[in-house]
Order: C-alpha cells, then structure tokens, then sequence
C-alpha cells in the first residue's frame, strides 16, 4: 500500500503546513494531497509545494467542478506537471448544490454529466491537439461564433485523473474513466457499497480493479491508554454528527447517504433529523463508537494495525492518513507511526 496525507492552505499557519509537508516527505509519504473546500484553492499552494519538494507526489484533493472551465482545469494541471517536473495528480470532485450554487453561483445540475463531460475535455486538452468538444454541458468553440478550434500552448503531458466520489452513478463514472478514486467515508466492512460500483463501471471500461488506485482517507490517532481513546471518540461523534446532519444542502447529504448505504441508514437519518433541528447534542448522542472506529484509524498501535490490515484486504490501494495533533510534532509523530505500520504490513 501506498502512504498519502492530505492538507488544506487555510487551516491553520502556512509556514507550519509547509514544514509538515517537508517532513512527510523525508518520512518517506507517497502523495501530498490539497484541498479545496470553502477556504484556499488547491492550485496556488500546490505550485508552492513544487517548488519546496523534491520527490513527494503532489494532487488537488480536490479542484472543484463548476468554479472552472474544462479547458482552465485543463491549463492548469498541465503547469503544476511542468512545475513539479511530472509529480502532479489531478483530482477532481462535484462537490455539493451548497458549495457549488450557494458560493460560486453555479447550477449544481446533472454534476454526472458534467464530470464525464469534464474529464474527456482534460484528457483532449493533455494531448496537446485542438480542442474541439461537442457534448450536453459544454461546446469548444461556441457554436455560430467567431471562435475556431484551439490548441494549448503547452507540452502534451499525461496527468492521472483521480474522481472524488461517493454516489453509486459518480462511483461507476469513476471506475469508468478514472486512474483512481479518492473515496471517504470508507468502512471495509462495507466494502461492497463503493466497489460494486466501481467495478460496475470498470466492467463497462473493459478494466479490472488493478487498473484503479483506491485511494482511501481517515483520520489517524495512536494512544496509549483507554481513557485517551474514550475522549478522542467523544469527540469525533461530534464531528461525524456534523458530517451527517450538516454538510450538504437541505436535501442533499453525500456523506449521509453513504453512512446510510453502510448499514447505518436509521441513524444517520436520525442525526439529520435532530441537527436540522438545532438538536447538536443530542445529533452527537446518537452517533456509536462503532460509526467512528469503523471509518477512522484511531485506537492503540494494535488496534490500528489491524484495521489497517482489514483495509488492506478489502483491496485499497493508498491509504490517506489526516495525522491528528494539537502541535506540529504530535502530528508528524502520528503521521511517521502510521507510515512505519503500513510498511510493516505491506511493504512497496
């Protein structure tokens, strides 16, 4: 199994992030991914790193549909390649009608389509031929205009194309057309609610889950002692209430749906109903030690080690570990742990 982490520019001080990057890196990490949610964009501290980092790979964890054009997304992963001299990894997400419609003023409509649509525009742009695209959502050149077909003024370059995705149609796109998928809400017990799709859409593709990197992300927290951990679940049930019961729009809850689909359907509909209530206590209240343990790499060193070995045998490929930790130290601490164990079980 590969090693990843994933950091987002405005959480918390730049300069500190840059070191944690840097010292992941001589840990030996894999992929440095960036996120982009409501805070920084993806690309500008991705170009940072570039510059800063010599062997990590590095990807947009994700470039948000909807706030670009194909052809800028296109522009854009084509530098970071050239900046990074080839260690770039595109990702992509639909995110959600709330960021997408209520941020940036962009209909959330058909994201499926979208990204099909988004991706095969990527992929012409990457050959370094004129784009020229007819499709639902996008036509290059505008038709009846004065525009022709258009050629980027850079180097042909192959990008991989990770997908963000958790619905059963996005995830059979992803297996589909993607070089990997970068999933969450991932319980390996529970592996068939995403893989059946995935290779649903693989199938279609002619492929096979070997042509996929599975990619999976959790929150990683190595203690020592039962009383630490109960204190650590508390407070995660709070978090993962909020995920339930508050990410998304009124209607629409990715994260809600796939908790649901895992065999928890009952409540999570439960902690929706009481966080769109205003009830936040009691939306935690509900949430089990088994939601948060199933889907996170929390517990002591042997606990951690046998998820991650539960992990591995369900078929993910890189394991995307958010190291946690009120200092920078305690997070390279439980990042450099984490790394150390993967290779114990499944050296690369």
């Amino acid at each position: 199994m590969r090693t990843a982490t994933t950091i987002e520019a405005s959480s918390g001080p730049w300069r500190e992030t840059v070191d944690f990057v840097l010292e992941a890196e001589r840990l030996g990490l894999d992929i440095c991914w960036v996120a982009e949610a409501w805070g920084s964009d993806a690309p500008s501290p991705l170009g940072y790193l570039a510059a800063r980092t010599e062997r990590i790979l590095l990807g947009s964890g994700v470039i948000q549909l909807g706030t670009r054009s194909p052809v800028t997304v296109a522009q854009t992963a084509m530098t970071l390649a050239e900046l990074s001299e080839g260690r770039f990894l595109l990702g992509l997400g639909a995110s959600g009608p709330q960021v997408i419609e209520g941020l940036h003023g962009v209909p959330f409509s058909r994201p499926l389509t979208r990204m099909r649509e988004t991706v095969e525009i990527i992929r012409s742009a990457f050959t370094g031929e004129k784009i020229s695209y007819q499709g639902r959502r996008f036509t290059i050149p505008l038709p009846h205009g004065e525009g022709r077909p258009m050629r980027l003024s850079l180097a042909a370059v192959p990008v991989a194309v990770y997908l963000a995705s958790l619905s059963p149609k996005m995830l059979e796109l992803t297996g589909e057309i993607a070089d990997g998928w970068l999933g969450t809400s991932f319980v390996p017990e529970g592996a068939g609610a995403y893989f059946t799709h995935l290779d649903t859409g693989l199938a279609r593709a002619g492929r096979t889950r070997a042509q996929l990197d599975v990619c999976q992300g959790a929150e990683i927290n190595i203690v020592t002692d039962e009383g630490a951990l109960a204190d650590i679940i508390g407070s995660r049930k709070r978090e993962l209430a909020f995920s339930l019961g508050g990410m998304g729009s009124g209607s629409t809850n990715f994260y809600n749906d796939a908790y649901s689909r895992q065999g928890w359907a009952d409540i999570a509909a439960q902690v929706r109903e009481r966080w769109q209530a205003g009830d936040r206590a009691g939306a935690a209240a509900l949430v089990t030690d088994d939601m948060v343990l199933a889907t996170t790499l929390i517990g002591t060193e042997s606990m951690v080690r046998e998820r991650l070995e539960v992990w591995q045998k369900a078929g993910v490929d890189t394991v995307r570990l958010y190291p946690a930790g009120d200092t920078l130290e305690a997070r390279v601490a439980n990042l450099g742990r984490g790394i150390d164990l993967i290779r114990s079980i499944a050296p690369h």
